[in-house]
Order: structure tokens, then C-alpha cells, then sequence
């Protein structure tokens, strides 16, 4: 066989490489030392160089016969045979090489790993718990997970998306704590999406969620690993995502968003304290608006005389119904929560600050608010930032508008009226299989199954 046949691909491989895109990135790289010749197929720029050059092309050139070279590749750890020609493909574009000696094809992983590094927990912050946050690569979340969780009943299954982006997602769950009819129905899940493409694990999350239009969330999304453990412990699902530094948490209960880790590191009295805050502010922000209204246009013998002639003197001038005045300052302060996000770190908390003081201000002299709502949309825009999970915080910021337009229609009566049908919506909820307002009356240790002997 001449010298320029043996360069040539074999013909499988450049099957494949036809079948990839004509893209500066795709290589085909032969390699040739007297009379030994290898052929590698690979994507660059998902490929990582360093452990291909010591593990594949050093070695090519320190064994000097091609059935040798050929039996040291099939005796690497991640060696795999070749599978079908549409998964080797999604295989080399996300890391993989193919190589061709002695006649053998054999697929290497050389993946090129995403940011590894844990960062700074950003959504979920406490004061003595752990700062460190999950990172965006998968096999280093689980790698997280496993450090903190040293059992050996803790399972983890792999497997990939079917959409257009492939990502590889893991399963956890502790065998002897978790639910099976639970498990079976989030494989079901998994195995039944049919999403042209999910990149993250917030819309994986979406795409599991029974009920496309309802208002609370049915998972958690969170990226702190002491979370994770803790609900490991009590027998829940986590589902992590390639390239997402988020995990999901499933199955999960109303009450299980109004718990916050910070919890955890204090005394008993502290944590109680913390809790009732956070329950104090959850029905601040999804109530307080709606009884201003209904006080001021239907029930304001409620209130004691005196309190009642302070807030009508304070609407003196102001030319629309309260309802309309509580929506609007509802809509600029969501406007700028949404700025607050959305502006730079360096200029968002000042450029918030003076916007919200100028526009009180401003909605006050210009007799557009009274100074007793701007008390209390200041009252409700803290509430809403006491919440400890953020998917909460946009229902109840949600909720707190359907029962002010039923204050609005009924007074009181539409107001307890609205409350009661949030609730039922509540108790038809499900996650999975599981009750969504289900009550727990088992302390945290005996939830953990903690044996204390």
C-alpha cells in the first residue's frame, strides 16, 4: 500500500467527517512513524489538547508498532467502542475523538470541561452557612455532592437530553430514603420530554412541570450543595444539568420554599424567630396591599376612628379609586426590582435607591399617591425580599395582584374569597405525585431518619 493510501481516511471515519459540518475546527489528524499509521477525528474547540497529547499523540510516538499502539488504546480506562453513526456524531461534537489503528475504531473522551470553579452562592446567601456555590460542570457538581454526602446509598444515573443541545444530565437520589412510584414518574418525565432544545436547569425544570399555567412552582431550583444534602437526606430527587450551576429538587411541598439554610446554624429560638419572620413577610406581601384597599373604598369602619380619618386625610387630592393607586405603585416598584436586576452591579443598588426616593417623593407632592400607601408598598417591597426562595417570591408578587382585583370587585368578602381560592388551587397542586400543601408534623430528625441509638 503506497504512502498516500495509508493518509487517506478509512472509510467509516470519513463518513463521518462528511457527515459533520465543513467548520475550521473539525480535524482530521493522521499519524505516521515508520510504516505506523493512526488516523484521529475530533472538534477542537471542545477538545482538550493537553490530555490528548500525553495520553494519544506521545504515546503514538514512543510505541513503535502499530498493534502494540493499537492493544495500549483498547487498555484505556475511557475507551468505548464506536456506537451508531448519529450518537458518534453528537459524541464527537461534544468532546469525543475517534481513532482508527489496526484496524480498530475506538472513541476517547477528551472533553474540554466548562468553568469548574465553585463561586460565590449568589441567589441563596447566608451568614454562617457555606458561600461556595455548585459549578457549571456536572461531573464537578457531583463531585460537590459526593464530599458532602459520604454515603454509599447515594445513586447516581446518567443520561441525555433527546433535544437539540445533548446535554447530559445526572439523577441522584439516596436508595434507601427515596420514593420509588416518585422516581419512576420523573424518569417517565425525562423520557417522555420532546423539547426542541433545553440548555439550563431552569427550563428543564419548566418542561417537567405538569401544569404549564400554574402559578407556583412544583420543583426548586437552587445551587447551594448543603440544601442538596439536606433533601437527599429526607428522600427527595435532585437532577443536575451540564454547563448549569443549578440543581433541581424534586418532589417538593408549599412549605418547603419558606425554608431557609440559615436555619440550620442557629439555636432553636433564632431559627423559630427567623421562620416566623419569613412567614410574616409572605402574608405581608401578598395581603397588606389588598386590605389598603379594601379598608379605604369599602370597610373602613374596621379601622379605629382615628386611623381611618388619618388615611382619608392623607387621600386628600389624589384623583383615582385606591385600588388603581395601589396597582400603579405596585407596577413601579416591580419596575424597579426589574431594574435592579438588570443594571450593572456597580450602578444598580444607587441608581434603585434614588429612583425609589424621587418617585415616592414626587408621587406624594404630586397628590398622585397618599403617604400611608407609600408606608405600605415600602412594607410590602421588603416583605417580598424576605421570602427565602425566589420562585415563591414571583408567585406571591403574581398572587398579590388576582387578590387585589378581587378586593377591589368585593371588598373584604372578595378578599377572604380570593385567599380561599389560592388555597384550593394549593391543594389541587401536585409535584409528581405528592401533595403540594401536604402538612409535615415530624420534626426534622425523625424526617432525616436519623437514628439516634
Amino acid at each position: 500500500m503506497t504512502e498516500s493510501k495509508k493518509q487517506e481516511m478509512p472509510p467509516f471515519m470519513k463518513s463521518i467527517s462528511d457527515s459533520l459540518p465543513s467548520s475550521f475546527d473539525v480535524l482530521h489528524v493522521p499519524l505516521a512513524l515508520d510504516g505506523t499509521h493512526v488516523h484521529l477525528l475530533y472538534m477542537k474547540t471542545v477538545v482538550d489538547g493537553t490530555p490528548l497529547q500525553q495520553s494519544i499523540i506521545k504515546p503514538f510516538f514512543e510505541i513503535d508498532n502499530e498493534k502494540k499502539f493499537a492493544a495500549y488504546i483498547q487498555g484505556l480506562p475511557n475507551r468505548l467502542d464506536p456506537p451508531q453513526p448519529d450518537e458518534l456524531l453528537s459524541m464527537i461534537t461534544s468532546g469525543f475523538v475517534l481513532i482508527y489503528a489496526a484496524s480498530t475504531y475506538s472513541v476517547l473522551e477528551f472533553r474540554k470541561l466548562g468553568n469548574t470553579q465553585q463561586t460565590m452562592t449568589v441567589s441563596e446567601t447566608t451568614i454562617h452557612g457555606p458561600q461556595l456555590a455548585l459549578s457549571e460542570d456536572l461531573e464537578t457538581n457531583v463531585s460537590i455532592i459526593r464530599q458532602h454526602y459520604h454515603q454509599p446509598n447515594l445513586y447516581i444515573e446518567t443520561q441525555q437530553l433527546t433535544d437539540k443541545s445533548k446535554m447530559a444530565i445526572a439523577i441522584l437520589y439516596d436508595e434507601k430514603e427515596v420514593d420509588v412510584d416518585v422516581l419512576r414518574r420523573v424518569k417517565e418525565k425525562l423520557d417522555a420530554l420532546d423539547e426542541p432544545l433545553i440548555q439550563s436547569a431552569g427550563e428543564l425544570a419548566v418542561r417537567l412541570t405538569s401544569r404549564r399555567f400554574t402559578l407556583f412552582p412544583t420543583s426548586i431550583l437552587t445551587e447551594r450543595p448543603d440544601r442538596i444534602v439536606y433533601n437527599l437526606t429526607g428522600g427527595k430527587i435532585v437532577l443536575l444539568v451540564d454547563n448549569s450551576p443549578y440543581a433541581i429538587i424534586l418532589p417538593v411541598v408549599f412549605f418547603d420554599f419558606m425554608v431557609s439554610m440559615e436555619e440550620n446554624y442557629h439555636t432553636y429560638i433564632i431559627s423559630l424567630y427567623n421562620t416566623l419572620l419569613g412567614w410574616f413577610g409572605l402574608l405581608n406581601c401578598l395581603i397588606l396591599p389588598s386590605l389598603y384597599v379594601a379598608f379605604t373604598a369599602y370597610s373602613p369602619e374596621v379601622l379605629s376612628p382615628e386611623l381611618t380619618l388619618t388615611i382619608a386625610g392623607s387621600r386628600i387630592g389624589v384623583p383615582y379609586p385606591s385600588f388603581i393607586e395601589v396597582i400603579i405603585m405596585l407596577l413601579f416598584v416591580e419596575l424597579l426590582t426589574e431594574a435592579s436586576v438588570r443594571l450593572p452591579r456597580s450602578i444598580n443598588a444607587a441608581a434603585t435607591t434614588v429612583g425609589g426616593l424621587i418617585l415616592g417623593t414626587a408621587a406624594t407632592e404630586a397628590s398622585l399617591a397618599s403617604n400611608v400607601l407609600i408606608m405600605v408598598i415600602a412594607v410590602v417591597a421588603i416583605s417580598t425580599f424576605v421570602i427565602p426562595m425566589n420562585e415563591l417570591g414571583f408567585a406571591v408578587r403574581i398572587g398579590r395582584l388576582f387578590l387585589i382585583l378581587f378586593t377591589a370587585l368585593f371588598g373584604l368578602i372578595g378578599l377572604i374569597s380570593g385567599t380561599l381560592l389560592l388555597i384550593i388551587h394549593l391543594t389541587n397542586l401536585d409535584s409528581f405525585g405528592e401533595p403540594y400543601l401536604r402538612i409535615g408534623w415530624r420534626s426534622k430528625r425523625s424526617e432525616k431518619m436519623v437514628n439516634s441509638e
